[in-house]
Order: C-alpha cells, then sequence, then structure tokens
C-alpha cells in the first residue's frame, strides 16, 4: 500500500518529463520491411507489416524522427493494418514491434494536443485513442507487444491492450505514464486498464509519480509477460542482433496463443493475492483512495489538478463500471489539456528539448579527459556526472584530506546507485577506474577541458587560472564553476580569453538537472561548443547566456532573497514565509531556501551584486545575514540557520537562536503591502522583472531558456511554467499595477522594467506565441 501514496514528489524535478518522448539513436541501415502481403499498393509512412508462416509483424516507424509517437497519421495506418490483418484468414496473431530499437512507442504526439482549440476537441482525440485500444484489447486473433526500449504514455496503453508483453531486460527499456508530468492523464483507457493488471496500489503509484519502470521490475509487478536478454555484438550491431532476437521469440509466443500452447493466465504471487482479496473490499478501497488523495494534496498544495483527476477517474471506473471510467477519463483528459497548468508543463518539456541541442554545432575536437579542480562538495560532484558518463577524468586538491572526501563522494554517488540496482558493483568499479586523484598537475597535459570550482574569489582564480595555462596543451579549454564572479574578470588573467567560458553547475551537481553555460564577448564558439557538449554528455539540460555579474539564474535568484530577509524581519517568522511560497508553488519554503544555499554564499553573492547593481538589489538588510554568519547560522551544512538540522530529524524546529538577531533587525511592516498575496506577488515580482530584464539587456537570449533556468536551477514554481510563461498568463498590465503599489511604499527595488512595460502597454505582446 506503502507504494501508492509515494504520489506526486518528482512533480517539481520533471525528469521523466523530458523521458515522455526522448531522443534515441536511429541505428543505420536498419529499415522495416514495407509490406503488406494483403494490400502490396498500400504506400504507408508510419506503420507497415509483413507475414511469417501465419503470425503479421506489425512495425512502428515514424518517419524522420528518432521515435514512434502516437500520431493521428501513425492511429489510422495502424487501424487500417489491424482490419488487413483481422480480415486475412491465413494469420492468426500478430506481434506489434518498432522498427527503431531505442524506442517502441514513447507516447501521444503533444503537438496534436496543442493543435486543439477547446476541451471537447481534446476529449474527442481521447475517445478514438479508447475505441482504438478497445478494438485491440478485444482482437479475435491474439496480439504480442515486443517492447524494446522507450514504452511510455499512450506506448503503454497499447501495449496493455495487447493480450501478451514481452519486452527486452536493458536498461534502455522503460515503461511508465509519465503524463502526470504534462499535467495531463492516461487517456486511452490507461485509466481503467492498468489498475487490473498490476493493482490499485502500484498503478497509483505508477500514474501519479510518472516514474519509469525498468523491464525486470515490470516483470515482477505483471505489467510485463517475458523478459529477453539483450544479444552482444555479432556481425550486426547489438541493438539489431536484440530486436530480431526479441522479434523471433515475439513470433514464437504469438503462435503459442493462437494454438492455445502458452496460456494467458498469470500466477500472482501470494502477497497480490492477498492485496487483491483486501481491495475487493468497498471499504478498503475507499480507505486507499482517501490516503493517496490526503497525501497528494499535502504535496501539490492543490496547485497540479491532474493527480487529483486521476484519482477520481481510477475510482469511478472500479466502483461504476467500464463504462462510467472510460467517459470521466476522455472528459478529464479534454479539461486538463485546456488548463493553464497543462499549457505551462507541456512548455516546459518543449523548452527541455530545446535545451538539449547544441546550437554551436558540434566542436571541432570531442572532450575525451577532462579535469576538475577542487574536491569540494561542487567539484566532486562535477566530476561523479563526467565520469559517470565514460570520461577520463581528473580531479585535483591542494590537500590529501579533501581529495579523499571528494573521492568518497563520488564513490558514495555511484554507490547509491549500486543500492538502487541501477549499476552493478562491477560496473561501478569500472567507472571509478577512469578518475584519478592527484594533489599536482602531473596529466594535465593531457586534458581537453579543466573546469575549476575552488573557492569565489578572483584572485584564487586567477592564480589557478595562470597554474593551469603553463600546462595544458593549446586546444584545452578552462571553465570556470563560478554563480557570480564575471567570466570576462577570471579570463583577464588568460592568455588564450577565446579558450575560457563560464560552466554553472548547480547542488547537488548529480541530481540538479541545469548547466548555465555563460560565454564573454572573446569567448569563441568552438568553445562554447565544446562546453555545451560536455554538459549534454553529462545529462544536464542546457542554457546559454552572456557575461555579466550574476548571468541569469544568480541575478534573478539574488533581489528574491533580498525580499525574503525584508519580510522576515518585518515580522513574518520563516515558518510562515516557507508556506506561503511553497503554497505559491515552490518547492522549497523561502527561508528554507536560503538555508539551503547556505547564509554566507547568500551573503557574498547579496554584497557583490548589490555593488553592481545598486539600489534595485536592495531589500533585507545584509547586516541580518552578517550577523547570522557570525553566530555560526550559516544553513543546513552547519546544522542551523533559520531552522535547526539534525541527522535523521524529518521535523525541523526553527532556530530561536534567530529571535535576538530577528528583533535587533526588526522594521515595521506596512499593512497596505503585506497581505499573505502581497508577500507572495513581492518575491515573485522581483524575480520576474529582473528575469525580464536580462533578456531586455540580451544577458538571456530568448523566454524559453529562461523558464527553463528559473524552474530547473532555481525551483520556479513548475505550474507556473516559469516567469515568462507566467508574466504572459498573469498579464504583464497587472504585473505592472502590483509592482507601482509596492513601488510607491519601497522605492525602485520595484521599478518595473521597459520590456515589461512594452508588454503591458500591448496586450497582444507575448513572450510565448
Amino acid at each position: 500500500m506503502a507504494a501508492a501514496v509515494r504520489a506526486i514528489g518528482s512533480l517539481t524535478r520533471f525528469t521523466a518529463a523530458a523521458k515522455y518522448c526522448p531522443s534515441r539513436r536511429r541505428l543505420p541501415g536498419y529499415a522495416c520491411r514495407n509490406i503488406s502481403s494483403s494490400s502490396p499498393l498500400k504506400s504507408r509512412t508510419h506503420v507497415n507489416y509483413d507475414i511469417k508462416g501465419d503470425v503479421a509483424v506489425v512495425r512502428f516507424n515514424s518517419p524522420n524522427s528518432k521515435v514512434n509517437t502516437l500520431s493521428k497519421q501513425l492511429q489510422a495506418e495502424f487501424m487500417e493494418v489491424m482490419n488487413e490483418i483481422w480480415t486475412n484468414e491465413a494469420v492468426k496473431s500478430a506481434v506489434l514491434i518498432s522498427a527503431k530499437p531505442g524506442c517502441f512507442i514513447a507516447g501521444a504526439d503533444i503537438n496534436m494536443i496543442e493543435a486543439c482549440k477547446s476541451s471537447q476537441e481534446i476529449s474527442q482525440l481521447s475517445q478514438e485513442g479508447q475505441k482504438m485500444l478497445a478494438n485491440l484489447e478485444k482482437s479475435p486473433k491474439p496480439i504480442v507487444a515486443a517492447i524494446s526500449g522507450s514504452c511510455l504514455g499512450g506506448g503503454l496503453e497499447v501495449a496493455i491492450a495487447c493480450q501478451y508483453r514481452i519486452a527486452t531486460k536493458d536498461k534502455k527499456t522503460v515503461l511508465g505514464t509519465p503524463e502526470v508530468l504534462l499535467g495531463l492523464l492516461p487517456g486511452a483507457g490507461g485509466t481503467q486498464r492498468l489498475p487490473k493488471m498490476v493493482g490499485l496500489p502500484a498503478a497509483f503509484d505508477m500514474m501519479l509519480t510518472g516514474k519509469n519502470i525498468r523491464a525486470d521490475k515490470a516483470k515482477k509487478m505483471g505489467l510485463v509477460d517475458q523478459l529477453v536478454d539483450p544479444l552482444g555484438p555479432g556481425i550486426k550491431s547489438p541493438e539489431e542482433r536484440t530486436i530480431e532476437y526479441l522479434e523471433e521469440v515475439a513470433i514464437t509466443f504469438a503462435k503459442g496463443l493462437a494454438n492455445k500452447s502458452v496460456s494467458q493466465k498469470k500466477n500472482k504471487g501470494l502477497i497480490q493475492k492477498v492485496t487483491d482479496y483486501a481491495l475487493a473490499i468497498p471499504f478498503v478501497r475507499q480507505q486507499v483512495y482517501k490516503m493517496v488523495e490526503g497525501k497528494v494534496r499535502k504535496q501539490t498544495k492543490g496547485l497540479y489538478p491532474a493527480p487529483l483527476d486521476i484519482i477520481e477517474v481510477v475510482k469511478t471506473g472500479l466502483e461504476q463500471g467500464n463504462d462510467a471510467g472510460y467517459l470521466l477519463e476522455s472528459q478529464k483528459f479534454g479539461e486538463l489539456g485546456m488548463t493553464s497548468e497543462s499549457k505551462a508543463l507541456i512548455g516546459l518539456y518543449h523548452g527541455q528539448v530545446q535545451c538539449k541541442k547544441n546550437k554551436f554545432g558540434q566542436p571541432k575536437q570531442q572532450v575525451q579527459t577532462l579535469a576538475v579542480l577542487g574536491a569540494g562538495l561542487m567539484g566532486a560532484g562535477i566530476a561523479q556526472v563526467s565520469v559517470d558518463k565514460g570520461m577520463k577524468t581528473i580531479l585535483k586538491d591542494t590537500t590529501l584530506l579533501a581529495l579523499s572526501r571528494g573521492q568518497q563522494q563520488v564513490f558514495k554517488g555511484l554507490n547509491d546507485k549500486v543500492k538502487k540496482r541501477s549499476l552493478t558493483s562491477f560496473e561501478r568499479d569500472m567507472i571509478l577506474s577512469n578518475m584519478t586523484g592527484q594533489l599536482d598537475y602531473k596529466d594535465f597535459s593531457k586534458a581537453d577541458m579543466v573546469i575549476e570550482a575552488v573557492f569565489e574569489d578572483i584572485s584564487i582564480k586567477h592564480k589557478v587560472l595562470k597554474e593551469v595555462e603553463a600546462v595544458i596543451p593549446p586546444h584545452c579549454i578552462f571553465a570556470s564553476n563560478t554563480s557570480a564572479l564575471p567570466i570576462g574578470q577570471i579570463a583577464a588573467a588568460s592568455k588564450r580569453p577565446e579558450k575560457v567560458v563560464g560552466m554553472h553547475y548547480f547542488s547537488p551537481v548529480d541530481k540538479m538537472q541545469l548547466l548555465e553555460i555563460i560565454t564573454t564577448d572573446k569567448t569563441s564558439p568552438d568553445t562554447a561548443a565544446s562546453a555545451v557538449a560536455v554538459g549534454l554528455r553529462q545529462g544536464k539540460v542546457i542554457i546559454v547566456v552572456k557575461d555579466g555579474p550574476g548571468f541569469y539564474t544568480t541575478r534573478c535568484l539574488a533581489p528574491m532573497l533580498a525580499e525574503i530577509i525584508r519580510i522576515l524581519q518585518e515580522g513574518t517568522d520563516p515558518k510562515k514565509v516557507d508556506t506561503l511560497s511553497t503554497g505559491f508553488g515552490f518547492p522549497v519554503g523561502a527561508a528554507t531556501l536560503i538555508d539551503e544555499v547556505g547564509v554566507d554564499v547568500a551573503t557574498h553573492v547579496a554584497e557583490d551584486l548589490g555593488k553592481a547593481f545598486g539600489e534595485r538589489f536592495k531589500g533585507g538588510s545584509v547586516e541580518l545575514m552578517k550577523a547570522m554568519v557570525d553566530k555560526g547560522f550559516l544553513g543546513r551544512k552547519a546544522g542551523k540557520g533559520f531552522y535547526i538540522y539534525q541527522e535523521g530529524v524529518k521535523n525541523r524546529s526553527i532556530n530561536t537562536g534567530m529571535d535576538e538577531i530577528l528583533a535587533r533587525f526588526k522594521i515595521p511592516a506596512n499593512p497596505e503591502v503585506s497581505t499573505e498575496e502581497d508577500i507572495q506577488i513581492r518575491l515573485v515580482a522581483r524575480f520576474v522583472n529582473e528575469a525580464v530584464l536580462t533578456l531586455q539587456e540580451g544577458i538571456l537570449s530568448n523566454p524559453v531558456e529562461g523558464d527553463i533556468g528559473a524552474v530547473f536551477g532555481l525551483g520556479f514554481p513548475p505550474c507556473l511554467g516559469g516567469p515568462f510563461r507566467y508574466a504572459d498568463y498573469y498579464g504583464a498590465q497587472r504585473l505592472v499595477d502590483r509592482m507601482r503599489k509596492y513601488e510607491d511604499i519601497y522605492g525602485s527595488q520595484f521599478t518595473p522594467c521597459q520590456l515589461l512595460l512594452d508588454h503591458a502597454k500591448d496586450s497582444s505582446k507575448k513572450f510565448h506565441k
């Protein structure tokens, strides 16, 4: 039952959203066999089939795409093919397989949903999908889904409508229902079939989290009937050999199902039988619904309608029957598709796809050996995500203790994957063998790129840059992982400023998806291309911005941090500030955010950017944060900040040591601008205004990267889609009016920038078309 209530925590991360339609390499020379024996003259572009004995092998192959998606064209051709198979007496069974080894079907075509102008149109798409898969489910001839690669969303709905499922036991083979991460629900019968197939708790866990299920786990759950081990290399590539072998096995099982030598009946384990027995009791089911709904409401704060609709649709199907369930599924699918939350999440999905491409093209030389300077939290994190992706990595520090700590951090990160069974201990050791730790520069002559992650001090950065340039080869790139220091200032000490670039990672590096790359006027396009290429290999979502104090992300965050301190000084306690900010959609409370960033780091950034931008970056007193630093209240890392942090203790208590500091710096609150809504808008308005100003100044090249950077790097509410989509949705004029009200009280910190004013004057102007 516990699995059912893990609900929606992943909504703030959206890792799976990017996997809804993942890019997969298409193997050269592997094409589908374009023949339909019953209708050879038909020219189909998305679905074809051939007949082997008495088994029809149906192949999905969306043209000019790395993945198969359930577009209108694919659905139409698929039904046409199936109708031919059903009317062909020589065919006794069928196999559904992909011509693309890395992808079965990656989901519905999102563009198809976005093209709809009303909820009724989207509901119609759902009903068409339901009808298609109902025909599949009632097929008079058994159908086997042969799954290799991603089988997600609508792809999984196709698979579970078949009579049998076989999957390759491969890391690339994942099954899941990520629709919730796009603000939607499974709309082609998935909400009705999945609970009956895997049980109510597991179905809720899948649909409410959107997480991917590996093939071996899918087999244990009853989602897959048989597994096929992948094959190694031979005359053909491993992928080609594996998919051919999968096809052979699937054909064998299809024949067995047709002649009744293979049974469709599943053998359930004792736990599953007991669970099914318990859930057959109405009272138990009601308790499950109630428990799951409570968990979802607590975690989503009611800001995401899709999870609650999923619960309602599943409940309707189980309590009122299939017809009622399917009807509500299509209605809710249509309603959700028109919500601002779904549009925001789909916008983020498209943004992620855009930010996983290298707009500078391929670099002249691939980075094979990467050196990381500094084995602290950030340096070790960068080393981990690099060595984990096959790069030879050198980790350097000045002391043996610091180096050992960094190496231990990398080992722990990889060992956690072993515990979760996503790596074997042998694979972990093979990965670690590509990392060397050292206290000098001896192997830097082999480095293609050096990333420095030393202390945020310009003199230290100049020192290491000069030391590195004395030993690295001419083609080697120097990247700085600074969070605020202008890259141009760092590059001033370089003999080759065209080879210097900023690569701003976010902590913890192995968990946070964003990488902010900063280019100066002197950074060469090839250097930028290499930085992006390395980031993509590390699995990052990348934004590229121009140089300037605070770049994009730190510059947006700093005014909001200043406003948080002012709100605390005005007498709002930290827990209330956290409640208001998470209630608005931020995954981390505002006061907790300062503790997480580190009070010393926040102070350093506030002072540096305050000098660069003056009055606009003021708000709360920097002296308050300095007083916290003097007392050792540095945040989570020190065990005390606004809260007290203890190992293994979930419910943090307020740090009463802060009472004296808050009392010393207390300022009167103006009731005209201190309602709960005012506090939320004050925080968000300063963030949004600064984001728009960076676009106005050319630091940011487009609103899409601004939204991605804010959501994936700073935790801007995903349900709002980012600062630019929020400005479009809330209304520039409405936002300007609120800011003018706050400007009257607080001055230039709330003066709207010119670009925001331009959008306010002309309501047809939107950041997103």
